[in-house]
């Protein structure tokens, strides 16, 4: 019998598997008592795949949440995820108003509105809000990393392309500061154009902001006269006077008595864009609003204003300490 049984699990056994004997018998078993299991590693196989680990979260971006902090806040929110400090500023006004701004979030309200009913209104616009601050922040971010070094061979952007910095001292460019040189080709590759400024190497980096600024004014004036006489009779207008501007929040404005005003630090974007922004300035001697017989006016001599108002507004320009 133990033949048969010993036949059988021969046949159910895989072809080449030695037949199983008797268990050899430890000393001190007793056939009352079970064997211990014994467990055993699993073969490793012959092949390992590595896979790249997942990159490692930083602990404190997991347990922080994220914060946007105006300078001036006098109070916080919670909104989603992020912290939200923000300014708040008691107005005579119907409604509550908030403004995102390279500072952060900044709440106009009336005096009879509760605390709890402007961070409930906040609430019921966070995405907005949120969405605000993450594009001012990386604005922001855009605007630290093109900030200009004022020393010698660096380079700012200048009517769209970079402009080199040289310190030239044995030149006074009779009484105008700087001299605009012209790229030339050496070797086969045109070198970048250079902004010659009547400095030694050893100036100050204010010496030599200051005095880049002032070719820059003096060259934006020459830009945007030539623009303005060239859109004026295309929109039927006539402007009078031309002021140059440094303010951080507007390109330009224009007053019905003809007189313009534009920042000169538009001469960092492209020719395409200061058109865009001399044309808006024109055209509000025609239509003193934003209304739509505006931007069709505008559209008349600037077709594709509103592909290039967006470059204006996601662009910043460099900064300038």
């Amino acid at each position: 019998m133990q033949r048969l049984v010993q036949l059988a699990l021969d046949l159910f056994d895989p072809p080449g598997t030695p037949a199983a004997g008797p268990s050899p018998v430890a000393a001190g078993f007793k056939p009352n008592q079970p064997q211990a299991l014994v467990d055993q590693a699993p073969v490793a196989p012959k092949t390992i795949v590595s896979r790249p680990a997942a990159p490692a979260v930083p602990l404190p971006s997991l347990l922080s949440p994220a914060e946007f902090r105006h300078p001036q806040a006098s109070r916080e929110v919670l909104l989603g995820d992020a912290v939200v400090a923000y300014a708040l500023q008691r107005a005579r006004r119907r409604s509550i108003g908030f403004t995102v701004g390279a500072d952060g979030l900044s709440v106009r309200a009336p005096s009879w509105v509760t605390l709890g009913a402007v961070d409930a209104a906040l609430r019921e616009k966070s995405d907005w809000i949120l969405r605000k601050l993450s594009e001012a922040r990386e604005r922001q971010q855009r605007m630290e990393g093109g900030r200009i070094v004022w020393a010698h061979g660096a380079e700012l952007p200048y009517l769209g392309e970079p402009l080199r910095l040289v310190l030239d001292p044995s030149h006074g460019f009779a009484g105008k500061g700087g001299a605009l040189v012209a790229a030339v080709e050496q070797g086969g590759a045109a070198t970048t154009p250079g902004l010659h400024i009547g400095l030694p190497h050893s100036a100050s980096p204010a010496q030599v902001r200051d005095a880049v600024q002032a070719w820059l004014m003096r060259d934006a004036r020459r830009h945007f006269t030539e623009r303005l006489d060239h859109f004026a009779p295309l929109l039927g207008v006539r402007w009078a006077s031309l002021r140059l501007s440094s303010a951080n929040t507007r390109w330009g404005s224009a007053k019905a008595d003809g007189s313009i005003r534009l920042n000169w630090r538009l001469l960092h974007y492209r020719p395409a864009i200061i058109d865009y922004v001399v044309a808006h300035e024109l055209a509000h001697l025609r239509v003193m609003d934003h209304s739509p017989r505006f931007w069709d006016t505008v559209a008349t001599v600037v077709p594709d204003y509103a592909q290039l108002r967006s470059h204006l507004r996601d662009e910043p320009a460099p900064l300038w300490d």
